[in-house]
């Protein structure tokens, strides 16, 4: 039996820098919500961070169904 390394080194890397990119969008999605309420709570709005955070949660529930679709598939 033998193990191709190379192929092995490169799932493991797409699946680490999907994953830190994954937390970092829901993290940037979650700033921006905070951002929001902060803001509310001054008497402002801020509409720009709450977009931002509806965007950061919509790629980040797309990139989970695509990973989806491809386990289905």
């Amino acid at each position: 039996m033998k193990i191709d390394w190379a192929a092995l080194g490169s799932v493991f890397g797409v699946s680490l820098s999907a994953t830190v990119a994954l937390v970092a969008l829901f993290t940037l999605g979650l700033v921006g919500l905070s951002k929001h309420e902060a803001a509310t709570e001054q008497g402002g709005t801020a509409t720009l961070a709450r977009s931002g955070a509806y965007a950061c949660f919509a790629l980040v529930a797309g990139a989970v169904a695509y990973g989806i679709y491809l386990i289905v598939s």
